[in-house]
């Protein structure tokens, strides 16, 4: 078994999401001529992203999860041959630590009144880019879960490409989960803060330049994580989980999940105005990751992973906390807003499986889509994904995979084969670590038989530590720079 790397915080205790398989690697490699076994199917040809976070330094006081600096891990899979490449995200924080030699931001378990810098909303914590990575005009762009700048990388050196600016037209900050609609060539977003204007909306256009920005009234500082769309709609959410703020004067971060508030999901045109916005009300939960909305006639269906206890089960040390706060308890739940009525109809679609980083066919994001692709979550005390989960949601079936014993993934984007027109014609792409021996593979699996297992395992020249969000971006779309 490999010794677990360990980078420590200031507080001395041991931290899990900084050993193990959650340990950083500090080496950005590029690797060509990887060991296969089995074979790489020859028309799987487009590169694998996947971000999350990597901390390059010890942290400045208690290190939590989501403050690691973002890294990116790439494979670039063309007629049957595969190379590997990492590199962390150049944001502004990471330049400025990379000259200091050091950690110079708290994170968001400690007090953020001595940062440097933060978002552009006031919010003083280090914006590192780690959280999603989704293709656009030509490029990636890595995000944050709180808010802050887009940074572009080039998706196959993953040369930095700076701050996405949109063409000098996006003030403000941008959301973790922006959603791309292929078809018109817009991108959906919105950002939020602690003050006035609570949340923004806004609609890139093809020509990549922000065409529409409102502001939603809401009743007060919210915490939403993603958003949907329609052929015609975007849908927003003000969810019962926000920030403390008498807390927040103190400098600390404390989460309120009210249960005497309901779940409310605004669905407002596409380039509608603030007061166009219409209010559904539901039962109080947290959502963390939309699967997909569409239309059917006068309703609007969408697809999450809900969280109906947010708040964390136990108690103890700060470490103890944010561990509890972590843990994922989702199950897949279907709304369906009816917009003759105003009414909300809700229900459970598996109630018994704990999942959650779902992907589906990227180029039906806003159209109905049969099948989604969900990473199992693991009954442990960190988060792990131990294996992939299909939903059919005409039929109703469900396929399961299990990378097995001590072995787990990541987010695993539907990679659609060369020419193929059906919905799950294409495989399934995941890194996959070993906690015991301390390594890495990618594994490649027909979407459409999970069970049988990979198709391909690519070994990696080093370990990946487990992250956050992935995309698979086409051969035609690198080719074409347009997404």
């Amino acid at each position: 078994m490999a010794e677990p790397v360990v980078v420590i915080d200031e507080s001395g205790e041991p931290n899990p999401y900084l050993m193990g398989v959650y340990a950083p690697v500090q080496d950005e490699i590029t690797a060509e001529n990887l060991k296969v076994v089995g074979e790489i199917p020859k028309d799987l040809n487009g590169v694998y992203l996947r971000n999350g976070p990597n901390a390059r330094f010890p942290a400045k006081g208690r290190y939590h999860w989501f403050d690691g600096d973002g890294m990116v891990h790439a494979v670039h899979f063309e007629n049957g041959r595969a190379r590997y490449r990492n590199r962390y995200v150049r944001t502004r924080a990471f330049e400025a630590e990379s000259a200091a030699g050091r950690s110079l931001w708290t994170g968001v378990m400690e007090n953020p009144k001595g940062n440097p810098f933060g978002n552009t909303r006031g919010l003083n914590l280090k914006d590192s880019a780690n959280t999603d990575v989704i293709f656009h005009r030509g490029k990636v762009l890595t995000t944050w879960y709180l808010c802050g700048a887009p940074y572009g990388m080039d998706p196959l050196s993953l040369e930095a490409l700076g701050a996405e600016t949109f063409l000098d037209t996006l003030t403000g900050d941008f959301m973790a989960h922006p959603k791309l609609d292929e078809r018109t060539g817009e991108l959906f977003w919105f950002d939020y803060g602690p003050g006035r204007p609570y949340l923004r909306y806004g609609v890139v256009g093809a020509g990549g330049r922000v065409e529409h920005c409102v502001e939603p009234d809401l009743p007060g500082a919210r915490l939403p994580h993603d958003m949907a769309i329609t052929a015609n709609h975007a849908i927003l959410m003000d969810l019962p989980l926000y920030q403390d703020m008498d807390a927040a004067r103190q400098g600390r971060y404390k989460l309120t999940f009210n249960r005497e508030l309901p779940s409310r999901f605004g669905v407002i045109p596409r380039r509608g105005q603030a007061h166009e916005i219409r209010w559904f009300e539901a039962e109080p939960c947290y959502i963390y990751h939309v699967v997909n909305s569409w239309e059917e006639s006068d309703e609007i269906v969408m697809d999450v992973c809900r969280v109906s206890r947010p708040a964390p089960a136990g108690s103890g040390s700060p470490l103890a906390r944010m561990i509890s706060y972590l843990k994922l308890d989702a199950r897949m739940h279907r709304y369906r807003f009816d917009l003759r009525t105003g009414r909300t109809h809700e229900e459970s679609v598996d109630p018994d499986h704990n999942t959650e980083f779902p992907s589906i066919d990227a180029r039906l994001t806003g159209r109905r889509s049969r099948y989604a692709y969900n990473v199992s979550v693991k009954d442990a005390a960190t988060n792990l994904f131990d294996g992939l989960v299909r939903y059919d949601n005409v039929t109703g079936a469900k396929e399961t995979y299990s990378y097995g014993e001590h072995r787990y993934g990541s987010e695993a984007p539907f990679a659609p084969r060369d020419g193929a027109t059906a919905e799950e014609d294409g495989y399934l792409v995941s890194f996959v670590t070993d906690e015991r021996e301390g390594t890495s593979e990618v594994q490649v699996l027909h979407a459409a038989d999970l069970s049988a297992g990979p198709v391909a395992r690519i070994i990696l020249p080093q370990r990946v530590p487990l992250g956050f969000h992935a995309t698979w971006v086409r051969a035609d779309q690198l080719k074409g720079g347009t997404g």
